[in-house]
């Protein structure tokens, strides 16, 4: 700037141009010149900038990237020759390099018809035919990098995706090209490019989560059609807030067990199963560490704070190799990361709970953190109820999640997360239970090249509960348990060419558990202390697979994964005999193993297998095979999962389970992919699934495998999702018709369960249906709708009685025979957006919401009373009644 000031103040030459393009140019030069024309000294000044001129008498025109021509070509207007293209600007009959029809690229044709971007600086004398674009994908909320972003010139064959670090590169023809940068999870962009040279394109991403306008779950249109791997959603988690649920809390498992295959026993029940799988076959990661409780409040709320998440991956068909260790899926939930240029935030007030979650930029463009609390204050509710039983119970939760995020440089980022939950409830005077999740995550992006990147992860996750029974008499104890995994886990991924892409790595966790321990309070109490002998396990693998395109139609997803699981001491483990039952008069003897001493091994290879076949461009057929081994199990007597449930891992006498599941599908998108239909058909086989004897004992017990059950298993099913992206009315349609079966059969009768044959497992519900929609009225006012209706679960009952030495006793049915009736419920919702002001200090959102308007009477549960002599059957039920909410957001 200083230069031009002193161009004008000492000659005649008057510059206009737009101040921007010197302030955000900062390679001008300067020096002492004379005896120089004004041409020449422009030159020189302008050297090393994109910044041309034109000088017009007295008068210089500064231009961003572009030359001013004063003449044109005489056959400036006629098309032309291959010939002609190839000379250089200046020759005889040449062209300006922006001449181009525009009708070859369809650009008129454009829903992005945007400006102009000029890349590099024009020459009258460059002979450059390709140049190259590089530069940098950030979100525009939050400024951090987005990997993975596909960056395509439309019409020719040339594309990248974005690196881990957010960076990207790739070599483009001068003149005009269309640009479009899409993802699966942000809204498509398109740039026009007029390419002069080598230069820099930063792009901001904006993520596709319009809340009125988009579908929560996202499929993303083509790429589920094309995508090799099939049965993987994403749940976008800050869309949810538009789906009436129970108390108007955000819930993302709640969300998910409205899609096909997902299912849980039964409202306000922790866990859920996923094609037929147990609770415990659902891998939930919070930024790479295991959360071994996700609810809050037995079931009720999650315990994944959804102020702080961003998105949920479930993979419940073709499970990556990279992921082991369960049977049925894996829940990947990533956390938000904060912005490293503004300050941020979003909170929100409910009739239980309140939530805030902060993010700051830490160093600018570098560093951020985020900061989420949550907390109920429900006390309040329980205080104000008649029922004086009820009036003294408690009922409270809290949770914390911390996440760091540094930029080191262009190769090199550090992402750190911290969470911490807790709650307490006490139903009886007497008795208070607490439970509590720990976890942290150590991550280290490294881009080694341009086609190889790296990630070392480190996690260490806890969970633990403990009842304080504290009786006024002489027997009040404490009791607790606790289970502790450290992992360490490093990520390759190489893109050896445009048909192979290779993702491999290594990864080993240690599992510790403490199986119980009960110690009596005061010194005069008749308990006997009991502590379980502490449990400790390695569990290892290294896993290599490769997304191969054979060609434009057909690709295959060819993974491997190779899992070693070492059961270690110290520890005291029974022999038992050979073909008999387990119980204390078949011990052959109990051998010792020293600390680290390995107790057992098992192990085996789990080949991944997904094929995808392109009928057309918006029509696929998909097919996978999966094995997968899981060493650590979870004990529990409930039908659904509890705080209370303990983890068992596979010894000496306790197998691992194992399961083989083979999947098949169809994918086609409607109406320009605004809607999107998929058919999936399943059949799960497995074995060693755990169950247990009649009257079984899991507490507390020193030879539990005495009291277990392992058997086979088997589930098929077919799923249908119809989903409407976008629009005035958008949402889904899921149905699911599927079968679980376990058969638990053995020579001795103590150990066989209805003579040997399969029966319905618990949570078998062949039918299920739902249906989650949300209808715009306005930019600011919408409707939405949740209905489900389940198959009645399965359930055992007393059929009659029989007197034997003199005790009349109960006779029951097969196990699982009969059913509980069918389940339904219709929620509500009015959502209403604060005004659209760009300069606010806080966006805000209503939510108004009826909670089973219709008021059904759903069972949880049977359970049957004997008075005078007979046997009488009730029914309880959770939420029998219109539960009105209303709940407010509020984002800046």
């Amino acid at each position: 700037m200083t230069a031009i000031q002193t161009i004008e103040a000492s000659t005649t030459y008057k510059f206009y141009f737009d101040p921007v393009w010197i302030e955000t140019d900062k390679s001008l030069i300067s020096g002492s010149y004379n005896n120089i024309t004004i041409e020449a000294l422009l030159e020189k000044i302008f050297s090393k900038t994109n910044l041309n001129f034109y000088i017009l008498k007295n008068e210089i025109i500064l231009t961003n990237n572009s030359i001013i021509y004063d003449k044109l070509a005489d056959d400036y207007f006629s098309s032309p020759t291959p010939s002609e293209q190839s000379k250089e600007p200046g020759e005889t009959n040449e062209k300006p390099v922006f001449y181009q029809q525009y009708d070859t690229i369809n650009h008129s044709k454009s829903k992005n018809n945007n400006a102009i971007t000029f890349i590099g600086k024009e020459s009258k004398t460059a002979s450059k035919t390709n140049a190259t674009l590089s530069g940098y994908i950030k979100n525009a909320i939050t400024g951090k990098s987005e990997s993975n972003i596909a960056l395509k010139i439309r019409n020719k064959n040339i594309s990248t995706v974005s690196d881990n670090n957010g960076y990207y590169k790739l070599q483009v023809p001068t003149g005009i090209n269309i640009l479009e940068i899409k993802s699966l999870t942000h809204k498509k962009t398109t740039r026009t490019l007029m390419v002069y040279d080598d230069g820099e394109l930063d792009v901001e991403l904006f993520e596709n989560i319009n809340l009125l306008d988009d579908v929560i779950i996202k499929g993303s249109g083509p790429k589920k059609v094309e995508t090799v791997i099939s049965g993987v959603t994403t749940i976008d988690i800050e869309g949810i807030k538009n789906i009436p649920l129970i108390l108007g809390e955000r819930d993302i498992f709640k969300v998910a067990s409205t899609l096909p295959g997902i299912k849980t026993v039964g409202e306000g029940s922790a866990g859920f199963n996923v094609r037929g799988g147990k609770e415990d076959q659902n891998l939930i990661l919070l930024d790479n560490a295991t959360l071994y409780n996700p609810q809050h409040f037995l079931g009720f709320f999650s315990a994944i704070n959804p102020y702080t998440a961003s998105k949920a991956t479930i993979y419940k068909g073709s499970i990556p190799a990279e992921f082991g260790g369960r049977l049925s899926s894996v829940f990947d939930v990533t956390t938000k990361s904060a912005s490293a240029e503004k300050l941020t935030g979003e909170g929100g007030i409910g009739p239980v709970m309140g939530n805030i979650a902060i993010g700051t930029p830490i160093v600018k463009d570098k560093s951020s953190l985020l900061i989420g609390l949550r907390a109920t204050y429900s006390g309040w509710i329980l205080r104000s109820l008649d029922d004086k039983s009820i009036k003294k119970s408690q009922a409270s939760f809290y949770d914390g999640t911390i996440k760091h995020n540094h930029k080191l440089d262009k190769n090199n980022t550090f992402e750190t997360t911290l969470y911490y939950s807790h709650d307490d409830f006490s139903i009886t005077s007497d008795s208070l239970y607490k439970y509590n999740n720990r976890l942290a995550s150590l991550k280290w992006n490294h881009s080694l090249n341009a086609k190889s990147k790296a990630a070392l992860i480190f996690t260490n996750s806890e969970y633990k509960f403990n009842i304080d029974y504290h009786s006024a008499g002489v027997n009040a104890f404490d009791f607790g348990y606790k289970i502790n995994e450290t992992q360490v886990v490093l990520n390759f991924n190489y893109i050896f060419s445009d048909k192979h892409k290779f993702d491999y790595g290594i990864s080993s966790k240690q599992y510790k558990i403490n199986p119980g321990y009960l110690y009596p309070k005061k010194t005069e109490s008749l308990l006997t202390p009991i502590n379980i002998d502490k449990e400790k396990g390695l569990e290892s693998a290294v896993y290599l697979s490769d997304n191969f395109k054979l060609s434009p139609k057909l690709s295959i997803d060819l993974g491997l994964r190779y899992s070693l699981y070492a059961s270690l001491g110290e520890s005291s483990q029974r022999i038992y005999e050979d073909n008999v039952p387990k119980n204390d008069e078949t011990v052959v003897r109990i051998k010792e193993f020293s600390n680290n001493e390995i107790i057992k091994t098992y192990g085996g290879l789990e080949p991944r297998i997904a094929i995808r076949y392109l009928l057309t461009d918006d029509f696929s057929v998909k097919a996978s095979y999966d094995k997968t081994y899981q060493y650590i199990h979870l004990l529990s007597s409930n039908t659904t999962q509890s705080p209370t449930d303990t983890w068992k891992l596979s010894d000496l006498n306790v197998k691992p389970q194992a399961a083989h599941q083979y999947s098949m599908g169809l994918f086609k998108n409607l109406n320009d992919n605004i809607l999107e239909l998929s058919v999936e058909g399943y059949y799960k086989k497995s074995k060693n699934i755990l169950d247990y004897k009649v009257g079984a004992q899991l507490l507390l017990n020193e030879n539990i495998e005495t009291e277990l059950l392992q058997g086979e298993g088997k589930a098929y099913g077919i799923e249908l999702l119809l989903k409407k992206q976008s629009g005035r009315l958008n949402g889904w349609l899921g149905y699911t018709y599927s079968r679980t079966f376990i058969k638990l059969d053995s020579q001795f009768n103590d150990e066989k369960v209805n003579n040997g044959h399969y029966f319905p497992a618990n949570f078998d519900k062949p039918h299920d249906i739902s249906a989650v929609l949300n209808y715009k009225f306005t930019k600011r006012y919408s409707f939405s709708t949740n209905f489900v209706y389940q198959t009645g679960r399965p359930i055992t009952l007393p059929v009659g009685a029989y007197t034997y030495g003199g005790a009349e006793y109960t006779l029951y049915s097969d196990r699982n025979k009969y059913r509980i009736p069918d389940y339904y419920r219709l929620d509500i919702g009015i959502n209403i957006e604060g005004t659209h002001k760009i300069k606010k200090l806080a966006h805000g959102f209503w939510n108004l919401s009826i909670y089973n308007v219709l008021g059904r009477n759903n069972p949880y549960s049977v359970y049957f009373v004997t008075d005078d002599g007979q046997i009488k059957a009730y029914k309880t039920s959770i939420f029998s009644i219109p539960i009105p909410t209303i709940t407010y957001n509020f984002k800046f």
